[in-house]
């Protein structure tokens, strides 16, 4: 291959301040908990915080769209003013993520070239493998348009079963300089990251080239799709007033996030339940039962404050059990004028679905090895069809980059 898809970047790190409190969970993360992210902004109480360059989606709803970017690009200038964030060049940082359970997750910070990233199924370095939902792109495409630096929760996987590239840091994290080491908020465990530039940087490079020569396709989205989704379409965008050597050159060609090995052994793939607001329960599961091919591939369960119950169903794949549910809840919100949310966690899940008028569908978990598989075989899931681990296993936002051309 003859680009480089992963690379080091200048990676931007705060200093002088409280990391627990600078370091908030993915803005799509406790989406109907509002009480949750109440209690991070009691914690974080004004201080310096990613908190103040996101919108949680758990407010999306009723927001003045135009007075929260401007509050976030002040935020970041006010940030980038006061010299509270250290620029770490040309590196990657080697994360290790201790998970509330106790496992510890491993994973490579840098930038990949969204030259290399295609989101709507065709032959690409970077996939997809969900769905992308292009309504919900242009609020965060806006964000990046207006933006100073980036933030990324964006999480992606490689296919290297013979641990070549993430791995070898581990046995080497002795010697590689610490960047942070803290325990995260709200139960979310503990980070620590260490610098990885130089000959050390080159060997990931290297790593990288040879399982690219060996796997067409480099990398799979884990989380934060869309977020990298709305990167690549900004960059298309404005590439076209650049020149050839601009276009190289251009810090928002890139986009910085975190590279996992799917086969690490801490990360697990946690199915996203559904649930369905303002429904007559009974009669949904009835229709549902309906539309979907009998058998007993896969169980889907449903649960309602008083009723439960459990559907079986025929499918190759769970691609397919996903497709074929994903479809029918579409036209059944479309028909009805129900609405639908997306949930992380059964036990949240089912308390939401304990609602008058509300119904929760439990979804079956993928196996981690279905993943690449899948997507070559099907091309992407349904959205919202799998995640990264439990809630509070999701990215933290702690790195930044900048992405604009400094005058």
């Amino acid at each position: 291959m003859s680009k480089d898809v992963f690379t080091p970047a200048d990676i931007l790190l705060p200093q002088g301040v409280a990391p627990e409190i600078w370091s908030v969970i993915a803005c799509d993360q406790f989406s109907s908990e509002r009480d949750y992210w109440q209690r991070v902004n009691e914690k974080v109480n004004g201080a310096p915080s990613t908190l103040n360059m996101i919108i949680p989606e758990a407010y999306l709803e009723g927001i003045d769209e135009e007075k929260e970017i401007k509050r976030i690009c002040a935020a970041m200038d006010d940030y980038a003013q006061r010299g509270l964030l250290c620029k770490i060049d040309n590196s990657f940082v080697y994360a290790e993520r201790t998970q509330p359970d106790g496992r510890v997750r491993r994973g490579l910070v840098g930038a990949v070239d969204l030259e290399e990233y295609d989101f709507s199924g065709g032959d690409a370095a970077i996939l997809a493998s969900e769905g992308t939902v292009l309504e919900r792109l242009p609020a965060r495409i806006r964000i990046r348009r207006a933006a100073r630096f980036e933030l990324p929760h964006i999480m992606t996987f490689i296919d290297d079963i013979e641990s070549t590239v993430i791995e070898p840091l581990a046995e080497k994290s002795g010697k590689l300089p610490l960047l942070y080491d803290f325990d995260l908020m709200e139960g979310g465990g503990h980070i620590r990251g260490l610098r990885v530039a130089g000959s050390e940087a080159d060997g990931v490079m290297a790593a990288m080239r040879a399982l690219h020569e060996k796997n067409r396709t480099l990398m799979v989205m884990g989380d934060g799709n869309h977020s990298l989704a709305a990167a690549k379409v900004y960059w298309d965008e404005i590439k076209q007033s650049l020149s050839e050597t601009e276009r190289e050159n251009h810090p928002a060609r890139r986009a910085l996030l975190e590279v996992n090995n799917v086969y690490d052994p801490a990360i697990t793939f946690e199915a996203i339940h559904r649930v369905i607001f303002g429904v007559e329960p009974i009669g949904f599961v009835s229709e549902l039962e309906k539309a979907m091919p009998q058998g007993t591939d896969y169980h889907l369960r449903w649960v309602t404050r008083a009723q439960s119950g459990v559907i079986g169903i025929a499918a190759k794949c769970i691609g397919d059990l996903l497709t074929a549910m994903q479809s029918f809840i579409d036209g059944y919100i479309q028909h009805t004028g129900c609405s639908i949310d997306y949930i992380h966690g059964e036990d949240t899940a089912k308390s939401l679905a304990g609602g008058e008028g509300c119904l929760g569908l439990i979804l079956p978990a993928m196996d981690k090895s279905e993943l690449f598989a899948t997507v070559a075989c099907r091309g992407v899931f349904p959205r919202k069809s799998f995640s990264v681990g439990h809630a509070r296993d999701k990215r933290y936002y702690l790195e930044c980059r900048g992405i604009i051309v400094d005058s």
